[in-house]
């Protein structure tokens, strides 16, 4: 029996995860004197607290949870498909985890090398080929490959929040003079760090950039494009126009962003992110 494990990177909440047999452990969010949990925790007073100027941080689900979870499945072929390394510390948090545990031969931690859409997208075609009888080795192998055939795009509104949060390359951390500005980022070539591409002065230039840079990768309807946002829906909305223009019979799906990644992004940030079906 194959049993999966993510975390709150998918944007599912706990109990959605749990109607198709996963469990997904929610990462910790702390604003000022408050101390929660991504997904669960209040939205209105989060972005409250960030507009009365509180900065948020997130870090991985306790460690505790996620061996807690490792032992309840004794004896089972475990996936943990856990967001991008270098991004979180939750990757390096499931495997710490995986060696403390009697059945650590048993567990296998994904490093998806992405969040978001397509760590989503990962999850439920994982759960697909489980229900079709699929063998363990092959979701992961196809995890795997899944990992390296994937991109994304990031739009922050402030880019003092990844400065902050260590997520930048030393050289474009030096964008912190141009905050008004629309500076489009990606992650490095290891996934581990996000770099700049270039920098604009409207959000429909900024992702003109961004599918001008998707063109090159050949995207067509084998791919899925996802749109995420940050309380932002309206310029979620122009950039899933934009696609469908620019990528004809490509399924464009909008979802909305968590507390634990607006931590990463900042409010009103936009990612456009793509993965092989």
């Amino acid at each position: 029996m194959v049993k999966i494990i993510t975390d709150s990177s998918t944007l599912y909440t706990q109990a959605e995860a749990e109607k198709f047999g996963v469990d997904a452990l929610p990462l910790c969010v702390a604003i000022g004197d408050y101390q929660g949990r991504d997904l669960i925790s209040d939205y209105d007073d989060f972005y409250g607290r960030i507009a009365n100027g509180q900065h948020p941080k997130s870090s991985q689900p306790p460690v505790g949870e996620v061996i807690e979870h490792y032992e309840k499945y004794k004896g089972e072929f475990i996936i943990n498909i856990a967001m991008a390394d270098g991004l979180s510390g939750t990757y390096q948090s499931a495997v710490g985890a995986r060696e403390t545990v009697e059945n650590k031969e048993d567990i296998h931690v994904i490093n998806t090398k992405t969040l978001c859409g397509p760590h989503r997208y990962m999850l439920e075609k994982a759960v697909k080929m489980r229900d079709e009888g699929k063998t363990g080795e092959e979701i992961v192998a196809w995890l795997e490959y899944a990992a390296d055939h994937n991109e994304s795009f990031l739009i922050p509104q402030d880019f003092d929040f990844l400065r902050r949060g260590g997520r930048l390359t030393p050289m474009a951390a030096t964008l912190g003079s141009v905050l008004k500005l629309k500076p489009v980022m990606t992650q490095v070539e290891d996934g581990r760090k996000l770099d700049k591409i270039a920098v604009k002065r409207t959000m429909s230039s900024a992702f003109g950039v961004v599918i001008d840079t998707m063109k090159t990768r050949n995207i067509s309807e084998k791919h899925i494009i996802y749109v995420s946002h940050a309380r932002v829906e309206k310029d979620a909305l122009k950039a899933k126009e934009m696609l469908n223009e620019a990528f004809p019979g490509v399924e464009v799906i909008i979802l909305e962003l968590s507390h634990a990644f607006i931590t990463q992004g900042g409010p009103h940030c936009v990612a456009i992110q793509y993965i092989e079906r």
